[in-house]
């Protein structure tokens, strides 16, 4: 429910449903929808034309732009009306006709966005997708279900990942990209079917990595790719590298994860 001190933000043409619960100082839109069972924090502004569905949790000052779809049904053919989540952290930026689904009782049950992502127009997350920190999905990026995406990924526009795909951290793939195997922690991948070209060095600057920490990590992937090494040895050269270089810890967890088997 929402309470009288904050209607001056609610734009009287919404439809609020009695079992919403929305925290003093929410903003929803012109002919928005807000259905039962969902939650939304301070400061967050919902615009006109927003469907959101519950159970679906949204935390603090999240921006969400007009024609968005949170927490619909998922797309998957063996839903058959659980009772499933969706939850958003803090700080997001949901844009034009984002489409971010609920989970499946076959995973966890819940899909969950984290904290100061940029979700572009278009995008797509299906069904028990997990986002980390500080990604970006470029406009009309799409994912399949049971993805999970790690903290400073950033996905070109049109990119496409397949179901139970991983894509590490401060990774990166060109526009138009197929992601059809996992993709490392630092990788840059492009293509149909995508393959690996490189490190994301650029990103890696920008956000304060050091000249030697990103000749190791350059290192580490010649040791993947370039060596014609199996990818097991390529894991122990890694790890032995471990003790000047902690940033190659997640590259090195990422590879000890049986997955869909990684870009090559």
């Amino acid at each position: 429910m929402h309470g009288a001190g904050d209607r001056q933000l609610i734009d009287p043409r919404a439809v609020i449903d009695p079992g919403a619960e929305l925290e003093e100082g929410v903003s929803v839109g012109p002919f928005s929808i807000i259905g039962d069972g969902v939650k939304v924090a301070a400061g967050t502004v919902i615009g006109p034309h927003v469907v959101i569905r519950g159970a679906t949790q949204i935390g603090r000052d999240n921006r969400i732009y007009q024609f968005a779809s949170i927490g619909e049904d998922p797309q998957d053919m063996k839903y058959a009306g659980e009772p499933t989540r969706l939850e958003i952290g803090d700080r997001n930026t949901i844009r034009e006709f984002a489409t971010l689904h609920r989970g499946t009782v076959q995973d966890r049950g819940v899909t969950r966005i984290g904290n100061d992502n940029l979700l572009m127009a278009y995008i797509h997350v299906a069904h028990d997708c997990i986002l980390e920190d500080h990604i970006i999905m470029a406009n009309a990026a799409t994912l399949g279900g049971h993805v999970r995406i790690d903290r400073h990924a950033i996905l070109g526009g049109f990119t496409k990942v397949h179901q139970f795909c991983r894509v590490g951290a401060h990774s990166f793939s060109g526009m138009g990209s197929s992601i059809g195997m996992d993709l490392p922690p630092y990788v840059m991948a492009s293509g149909q079917p995508a393959r690996p070209h490189g490190i994301n060095r650029e990103g890696l600057s920008r956000r304060g990595f050091g000249k030697e920490a990103i000749q190791q990590i350059k290192r580490a992937y010649k040791l993947i790719y370039h060596a014609n090494k199996r990818l097991e040895e390529a894991r122990d050269g890694i790890d032995a590298m471990l003790s000047d270089t902690p940033e190659l810890e997640i590259l090195s967890e990422f590879l000890k994860i049986k997955g869909r088997g990684i870009l090559r």
